[in-house]
């Protein structure tokens, strides 16, 4: 960890449900623009920590939100349907979720609630375009890596008020083709500020470093990680900046 960022965990509640979300800030003090971390089908484990150090490290205070519950964590190899399976299958409570960590990172002292964006890897690049459905008070713009684009079918969308960045692996066979353009229309219709970035020949989780099953669609690609971080910088620059 770098010494300029200071970290912790942060308890909120929804309803009955204890959440523990992981924050790290630049060090000193003050409010910074705030990037949302939603975290992967494993839950708020080392690799989301990770980016969210990396995040605070570029001078924004990065709130990892925890869509599972606190102590609710997978295994960052393993097979996780479990845990993301209820939450696919109930997106209202998905989205009530999400919700509440958004006003959880509004109340912190480091936030600067009138610039919030949001982040998501895999089923997290899932939870943030849901929030972008959601038209969440306050967000100003969300990137998903190599996310899922399901609608949530929760009745009529309203009007998307953050811009949207998606980043995808043209080869990713969780997003086939047919999704794209589909995420495509969704966006259009909603009036979203919104951009796709495809790299060809990437396939699903593509920023992670190791990851290396091509017969599942799953592998690292050095170039699409690479030019999807520097995307995201750029874009989060411009919405938050």
């Amino acid at each position: 960890m770098s010494a300029s960022i200071k970290t912790g965990f942060v308890e909120y509640g929804d309803g009955e449900t204890t959440f523990e979300a992981y924050v790290a800030q630049p060090a000193g003090g003050g409010k910074h623009p705030t990037v949302l971390v939603a975290h992967d089908w494993s839950g708020l484990n080392q690799g989301t920590r990770a980016r969210t150090d990396q995040m605070a490290a570029l001078g924004y205070t990065a709130f990892a939100l925890d869509v599972y519950g606190k102590g609710v964590r997978g295994d960052e190899q393993g097979d996780n349907s479990h845990l993301m399976g209820p939450l696919l299958a109930d997106r209202a409570l998905l989205k009530k979720r999400l919700l509440a960590g958004l006003e959880a990172a509004k109340a912190h002292e480091a936030v600067d609630a009138s610039r919030i964006g949001a982040m998501g890897y895999c089923f997290g690049g899932l939870c943030v375009l849901d929030m972008a459905r959601a038209a969440a008070p306050g967000l100003k713009g969300v990137v998903s890596f190599h996310g899922i684009f399901m609608p949530p079918a929760l009745g009529p969308q309203d009007k998307i008020t953050a811009k949207v960045l998606i980043l995808h692996g043209w080869d990713d066979p969780m997003a086939a083709p047919d999704s794209v353009v589909g995420v495509a229309k969704e966006m259009t219709e909603a009036g979203a500020d919104w951009q796709l970035h495809a790299y060809g020949h990437a396939m699903h989780a593509f920023t992670a470093i190791g990851a290396h099953a091509p017969e599942r669609g799953i592998k690292y690609d050095a170039d699409a990680d690479r030019r999807s971080w520097q995307a995201m910088r750029n874009f989060f620059a411009e919405v938050l900046g």
